[in-house]
């Protein structure tokens, strides 16, 4: 993302889920005013926004947990200006191949290809 506008993050968030539109049925933001632009987003994925109420990080607990996974590899006193593209792909690698409960001990990766196969089938 270039910058926390409504406008690029809203871009942002469209041109990386476009791809995966059929999936996408709600997103959650927090009250950021980089989310402004929720209904364009809404449109162009067909999908529905909710947000989160002030201060109820709760209500966003997926999210929640995965900033705990991440603070086990970037520290919270760690610039993020400060982690490597590399140090992110290899971060994103074994999250995404990390078994969940959540997920019946399944990986992210697993889930999301099995989803992906229900879509294609469904084409």
């Amino acid at each position: 993302v270039i910058n926390k506008t409504a406008d690029s993050v809203g871009s942002a968030i469209i041109n990386k889920l476009s791809p995966l539109a059929p999936l996408v049925k709600t997103i959650t933001f927090d009250n950021g005013k980089e989310f402004a632009g929720h209904s364009k987003i809404d449109a162009a994925l067909n999908s529905t926004t909710y947000f989160a109420d002030p201060f109820a990080s709760w209500q966003r607990g997926s999210n929640e947990n995965f900033n705990g996974l991440l603070r086990q590899y970037i520290p919270k006193k760690r610039q993020l200006s400060t982690v490597t593209d590399e140090e992110l792909r290899m971060i994103q690698d074994q999250l995404n191949n990390r078994p969940r409960k959540r997920l019946g001990f399944k990986t992210p990766s697993e889930v999301f290809m099995q989803s992906l196969n229900r879509v294609a089938l469904r084409v």
